[in-house]
């Protein structure tokens, strides 16, 4: 037989032989399913899976477990979970016809010729709360008992109590509701929200848009989200983001990890977030819970300045501006963008477009900066602030004041 005819058959042999191995490959491929975690069954060993000639080799069956871990952390969790609902009454001016507000009309007449009776209008609200305390002490947002004169507890079973207000802080926007007339309420675990990382499971409960005990599920998407990034300045948190679903009424829910423990306090704060949700840390709420509970007030130091961060490409972008207000200097700080009147700020001196570069020694790049540094200090507290004027550096003191509740 020449070499030729050799290699010929050689090749086909091969191409029979590869084309067999990927026919087998093919049908396993097709016969094969992949379990999910939850169902995967262990693998093997090399020993167990040699079977002799004709037999047929059974894999161990193993049960498929009812229910997951968001069941389970619900289940330990959700009874412990409220409805809020609220009520509170409004004054509102009467409407009249326009012809009557027309000045030509009240010269003739004169201003109290119309008598403009005041109307009152009953508001509703809902919101979620869950129970920290076996006597009936709840945690919730300010903004869902915010100016009710009727605060209604509705349980998971159905019991309803009414609610007392015990205090409330609208800066960090959480509030302590008490109920009464049972000692042995079911609890909502705490959890520390200090070790929760970017990634963990996030359970939202709650009662979203009134439909009642809602769970949605998501994950940790960022850590210590400012309240200036999430557009409420006059807040002072630094919030959980998640992309589980929170709707309106989902506000004062908690935010659970996988082992069905409360991280956050949920807030349904952005009406245009689609896919995004916001919650207060545990850790924020346990530090102050106490003192609401008892009905103080949680001082809160403020400068008096609405301020944003600058670096040096904002500056220039501004500089190059020919329709700009005034020029800043091209440096990272804080620019200031108004002065509030009578606030220590402006007792001090600072001004519109002044740059606070240093706040007690400490350089400041971020506005989330300066403002944790006068969270963290003392009422009456004096502060030393180093700032750009133009082409000056310029020291100044500000000795801080309290920040109020508005209601």
């Amino acid at each position: 037989m020449s070499q030729a005819m050799q290699r010929h058959q050689s090749s086909s042999f091969f191409r029979r032989v590869q084309g067999s191995v990927l026919s087998i490959f093919l049908v396993l491929g097709l016969s094969l399913s992949f379990p999910l975690p939850s169902q995967a069954v262990p693998l093997l060993g090399v020993a167990d899976s040699i079977q002799p000639a004709g037999e047929t080799a059974a894999l161990p069956k193993k049960a498929i477990q009812p229910g997951s871990f968001v069941a389970e952390a619900v289940k330990l969790v959700g009874a412990a979970v409220v409805r809020i609902d609220t009520e509170r009454t409004v004054t509102r001016r009467a409407t009249v016809d326009p012809i009557y507000e027309d000045p030509f009309f009240q010269r003739f007449f004169g201003d109290g010729a119309i008598p403009q009776a005041p109307r009152e209008e009953r508001l509703r609200g809902q919101g979620s709360g869950f129970l920290i305390d076996k006597s009936g002490v709840i945690l919730t947002n300010s903004h869902v008992i915010n100016g009710a004169d009727k605060v209604t507890v509705t349980l998971k079973d159905g019991r309803t109590f009414e609610g007392k207000v015990r205090g409330f802080d609208e800066v960090t926007d959480l509030a302590v509701v008490k109920i009464s007339g049972n000692d042995n309420l079911p609890v909502a675990p705490l959890a520390d929200s200090d070790q929760v990382q970017v990634g963990d499971w996030a359970i939202a409960v709650g009662n979203p848009l009134g439909l009642d005990n809602t769970v949605t599920l998501g994950i940790v998407s960022t850590l210590k989200r400012s309240s200036a990034q999430v557009g409420i300045p006059d807040k002072r948190i630094d919030f959980i983001q998640t992309d589980a679903a929170i709707n309106p009424g989902n506000s004062g829910g908690p935010l659970l990890n996988d082992r069905g423990e409360v991280i956050g306090i949920n807030t349904a704060i952005r009406a245009d977030a689609m896919g995004i949700g916001f919650a207060i840390p545990i850790n924020k709420a346990k530090s102050i819970k106490d003192q609401l509970a008892r009905g103080e007030t949680i001082p809160h130091p403020y400068l008096g300045v609405q301020m944003t961060t600058l670096t040096p490409e904002i500056a220039q972008q501004n500089n190059s501006d020919p329709n700009s207000a005034f020029m800043v200097p091209e440096v990272n700080g804080v620019i200031v963008i108004r002065v509030l009147p009578n606030t220590p700020a402006a007792v001090a001196g600072l001004r519109r477009g002044d740059v606070i570069t240093q706040i007690d020694g400490q350089a400041v790049a971020k506005a989330e900066q300066l403002q944790a540094v006068v969270e963290n200090s003392h009422l009456g507290q004096t502060l030393k602030i180093q700032l750009r004027r133009g082409d000056q550096t310029q020291q100044l003191a500000v000795k801080t004041a309290e920040l109020k509740n508005a209601g």
